[in-house]
């Protein structure tokens, strides 16, 4: 079955999953790339490249808000069109659903990767997604705005947090707001390495209820 599952979400020890004043110059947040620090070590241990590679097995689509694709705000701009953080070669692969209220035709990219801009909510994006993994599992990326809104509606069956050892005292907290989404959770892996700490949690509690 396909499910929707949040792989290697970095938050700081104080709950924030970006720092603050995103932007071009910083599109983390002040202070906020120090929360993937830890995927892109080349010494990283065996439970950190654990975990990264778990991020991309069976999965073939991704959702993800605007903000994370890029700092545009409006409409875009067709004279100086956005094509994202990533370079001409995104590390996706496979088809992308940006959530967006603004109309953009399909955006195709080396490697395999198309960007698909939706405009009529998450559980659009979900179920283009989840047509565009032909079974496969659904990757929901960031920003923590977007996590927040599939938790809202109860349609994330699994979340891979990763805690680390940073304060940033300002951003964007995962958890905050989310009330009764956060019942029905539990921890089935709990797994420290000496830079992170990995917390696995699934759903236990059926959709609706």
């Amino acid at each position: 079955m396909t499910e929707l599952r949040v792989h290697n979400f970095s938050i700081s020890l104080d709950g924030y999953g970006a720092g603050p004043r995103q932007g071009v110059d910083d599109p983390l947040g002040v202070g906020g790339e120090q929360l993937h620090e830890w995927i892109f070590a080349p010494d990283a241990p065996e439970v950190d490249r654990r975990f990264a590679d778990r991020g991309a097995e069976d999965v073939r689509a991704t959702i993800i808000g605007r903000n994370m694709f890029g700092p545009v705000r409006g409409p875009w701009d067709t004279a100086a069109e956005w094509r994202g953080w990533w370079g001409e070669d995104p590390p996706f692969h496979h088809d992308v659903f940006v959530l967006t209220h603004q109309p953009r035709d399909p955006l195709p990219m080396a490697g395999g990767t198309t960007f698909h801009f939706v405009t009529d909510g998450i559980e659009s994006a979900l179920d283009r997604a989840r047509a565009a993994a032909d079974g496969a599992h659904v990757r929901l990326g960031g920003g923590v705005h977007t996590v927040q809104q599939y938790l809202r509606a109860g349609l994330v069956d699994e979340l891979h947090v990763v805690v680390v050892p940073v304060l940033l005292g300002a951003g964007e907290r995962l958890f905050d707001g989310l009330g009764g989404a956060l019942d029905g959770w539990t921890c089935v892996e709990f797994a420290p390495s000496a830079s992170v700490a990995h917390v696995r949690l699934r759903r236990t509690r059926p959709r609706g209820l």
